[in-house]
């Protein structure tokens, strides 16, 4: 009689663990549905987010700040979503690529430079001052001449383009202020200002003490130590200053030599570039800074209809002191020329102001110059070969590094499209026969030249930091997409496995020779 009852009762068992196995796995898997659930929206939730940041960042206008190291910053790393994630590939990042961090730099470097710029001589006797206000441009030029067209000229002075770059760099669209996210790495050192302090009259330790100081901060920086500096750029506007390469024989100098190497990885851009792989020329501040699209064409249709009385002009004065100068004999020719050119001498006239200061001065010359000629300067560049640019002359260089070997992210490889090349190693070599040569050059050649020139125009310019242009590139675009292909390609070489010191910073002086510029191809 026992045999049934144990049967059934093990029967009953197993029903009941069946049952209870049943229920839990109900359970467990209505909690896994719902933790899904969560998940799926939470994603949903951050790419929403994501877009609404990335729509605010393009559409939000942002505000010029009183100091020079206060900058609205664009997408947080808080607002990236990471390559993992799962829905990374359904949300395009336009900045993907050109994100740049700008370091806060003490304000001895940039700020106080500007607050003490009764301090800092422009070249002439005046200080910077007068052109530091609307953004570094410079006050507003007056047109009642009707020589500029528009109200978007100023007095801009030609060494304050980093200062400019600075405001620029402040409205660019990708900025970040989280540099792991930075395909650059961006030093708003106001080098030229700094050096303009000390250009006479003081030991070579003096004037690039700040240099000095500024890499000593920089090595100390975690972002340094992601590229070694490599991916770090900075802007100067002048040539007389670059701390990187100098050399000195001063007792006191030694200790800070060491910071001469790493100093080494970082890129310079500047008004002219040195011999040096790791610098890089961009076009120097003109006048002419407008604020949308529509300036940029009305100007140029207006060097288009343009009447060109005279066949050359030079603005300049003679460089007696400078061995070699070929300004001497421009001039001669240039007053010889039976009324072919027209000359506007940089002295100092009534009031103490210059000639050339005055960009109405300038643009009427060039305005009505078919070909405006540009010698080397007291370098090998000057900014007068992008007024004449701006104003649709066509250059005429006499060496290659007035040009040639320098703006090669700006002005086209192929030099004959939009100059004339002369070239003249030095004054007591002049044959040069300027009136005779630019006779001989084809109608239609020189309107093709002249039709490149004014199509380089917004190439060589500055927009106004406070707006926003529309499709137009203009010289700081430029320069900021060679920048981060010049990064770009050092990254590359490092994921190869190769050495990316190798020739980073070597020397080419080559490109300063007349070897390869033998004429016109």
């Amino acid at each position: 009689m026992e045999k049934p009852v144990t049967r059934y009762c093990c029967n009953n068992q197993l029903w009941l663990v069946i049952l209870v196995s049943f229920v839990f796995c109900f359970v467990l898997f209505c909690f896994d549905y719902s933790a899904l659930t969560g998940t799926q929206e939470r994603v949903s939730v951050s790419v929403s987010n994501y877009e609404d940041s990335i729509s605010t960042h393009k559409s939000k206008s942002l505000q010029l700040p009183e100091n020079v190291n206060e900058t609205s910053i664009g997408p947080m790393k808080s607002d990236y979503l990471r390559e993992d994630n799962v829905q990374q590939k359904s949300v395009k990042d336009s900045c993907l690529g050109r994100y740049i961090f700008i370091h806060r730099l003490p304000s001895q470097f940039n700020q106080e430079l500007i607050e003490n710029c009764e301090s800092i001589n422009r070249g002439t006797e005046h200080n910077i001052c007068p052109y530091l206000v609307n953004s570094a441009l410079g006050h507003e030029v007056e047109n009642s001449q009707g020589i500029l067209l528009n109200k978007s000229w100023y007095s801009t002075n030609q060494f304050l383009l980093e200062v400019i770059f600075h405001f620029r760099m402040k409205k660019y669209k990708c900025l970040t202020n989280d540099s792991s996210l930075a395909s650059a790495i961006y030093v708003p050192f106001y080098a030229g200002l700094d050096v303009s302090r000390y250009l006479w009259g003081f030991k070579t330790s003096v004037r690039d003490q700040s240099g000095y100081d500024l890499v000593k901060w920089l090595v100390e920086k975690p972002e340094w130590k992601k590229m070694l500096g490599r991916d770090h750029f900075l802007v100067a506007g002048r040539i007389a200053w670059d701390f990187r390469r100098q050399t000195d024989n001063e007792s006191d100098w030694g200790s800070k030599l060491r910071f001469l190497p790493e100093s080494n990885n970082m890129s310079m851009l500047a008004i002219e570039s040195s011999s040096w792989n790791n610098d890089y020329a961009i076009p120097y501040p003109t006048c002419f800074h407008p604020s949308k699209d529509s300036e940029v064409f009305q100007w140029q249709d207006k060097m288009r209809r343009q009447t060109r009385p005279y066949l050359f002009s030079f603005a300049g004065a003679p460089r007696p002191d400078l061995l070699g100068s070929v300004r001497g004999k421009i001039i001669e020719e240039c007053i010889a020329s039976n009324n072919f050119c027209k000359l506007l001498e940089c002295d100092y006239g009534i009031n103490g102001a210059i000639n050339c200061d005055n960009p109405v001065n300038v643009m009427r010359l060039f305005q009505n110059s078919v070909f405006c000629l540009q010698p080397p300067g007291d370098s090998y560049t000057r900014r007068s070969m992008f007024d004449s640019i701006l104003a649709g002359c066509i250059p005429v260089f006499f060496h290659p590094g007035t040009a040639y070997a320098q703006y090669k992210w700006h002005l086209p490889k192929n030099y004959s499209k939009y100059s004339v090349y002369i070239p003249v190693r030095d004054a007591k070599d002049w044959k040069a026969g300027i009136n005779e040569t630019l006779l001989k050059i084809p109608e239609d050649r020189v309107l093709a030249l002249r039709e490149e020139i004014i199509k380089l125009i917004p190439r060589i310019i500055y927009a106004d930091p406070s707006s926003r242009m529309g499709t137009t590139e203009d010289a700081f675009d430029l320069a900021v997409k060679g920048i981060l292909d010049r990064i770009e390609r050092v990254r590359r070489i490092t994921r190869e496995g190769r050495d990316p010191s190798i020739g980073f910073a070597d020397g080419d002086d080559y490109k300063y020779t007349f070897s390869g510029y033998v004429g016109e191809t």
